[in-house]
């Protein structure tokens, strides 16, 4: 559903204590995400069973965002959401990449300085 909120993760340093944090203060049973040499998290929602959100660490392609809750915007078109980002003031700090089956996503920072993603689901 375009506009609707997609996604929520964190990029952190090291993701295994704050996965226990989250799992501990809000509920959340977890799931790992084999991403070759270390493992990301999805937290589940305990009532549906559903991953919600993720818990990541800042590696990789992900190591240049900041550590705090990224909210995902789905979009229709993500090349035309961030040729007009970038046209009205913002700028691109990660991506565009593939999110596996997903779709496709980038982080972006709003001229006020906002971070928040872009996702354009499969």
């Amino acid at each position: 559903m375009i506009g609707k909120i997609g996604w929520v993760d964190v990029h952190v340093e090291h993701a295994e204590p704050l996965r226990n944090f989250y799992s501990e203060v809000v509920g959340w049973s977890t799931e790992a995400v084999d991403m070759g040499e270390y493992s990301d998290f999805n937290m589940i929602d305990p009532a549906s069973g559903q991953a919600n959100a993720g818990v990541c660490h800042a590696r990789a392609g992900n190591a240049e965002l900041p550590p705090v809750w990224i909210v995902y915007f789905q979009v229709k078109d993500l090349a035309a959401s961030i040729a007009a980002c970038e046209a009205r003031g913002g700028e691109v700090i990660s991506g565009p990449r593939t999110a596996g089956s997903s779709g496709s996503y980038a982080v972006i920072r709003d001229p006020a300085g906002a971070t928040c993603g872009l996702i354009q689901p499969s």
